[in-house]
């Protein structure tokens, strides 16, 4: 019983790092490094949104995964164009609604509002919606 549980957890691990790695190897391909996105959009969206103590580890949670699998989506661009934008304007969607769950109503307006006009690489915010 023992043995049989240790082997399960090897196995466990074993996917898991094989799932880091392949995310990893994503965020390479597209050239976008999740943590210090993640930290620079937190930079612009604490300010603006004026996010509490509270809200900040949570909303950091839901940007860092948004960005994780954008990077993903981004990955298969050359080989799946219309799938890989699917995906990504779908991840959007799904950013607004898990923003809106942490979020006052008051804080999702000023953040709809902080979308630039067009994708922008000097604005680190234009990658939470495009």
């Amino acid at each position: 019983m023992m043995l049989s549980a240790l082997v399960l957890g090897l196995i466990l691990t074993s996917n898991a790092q094989n799932i880091l790695s392949k995310v990893g190897s994503a965020a390479a391909l597209t050239g976008l490094d999740v943590n210090s996105l993640t930290s620079g959009v937190l930079g612009k969206l604490t300010p603006a949104l004026s996010l509490t103590t509270a809200q900040k580890p949570t909303v950091t949670s839901i940007v860092k995964n948004f960005l994780v699998q954008k990077a993903t989506a981004l990955a298969t661009q050359k080989t799946d164009p219309v799938g890989s934008k699917n995906k990504v304007n779908s991840l959007v969607s799904g950013l607004k609604t898990k923003l809106g769950n942490v979020l006052t109503v008051a804080q999702l307006a000023k953040f709809t509002l902080l979308k630039p006009a067009a994708p922008s690489a000097s604005n680190v915010i234009s990658q939470l919606f495009y």
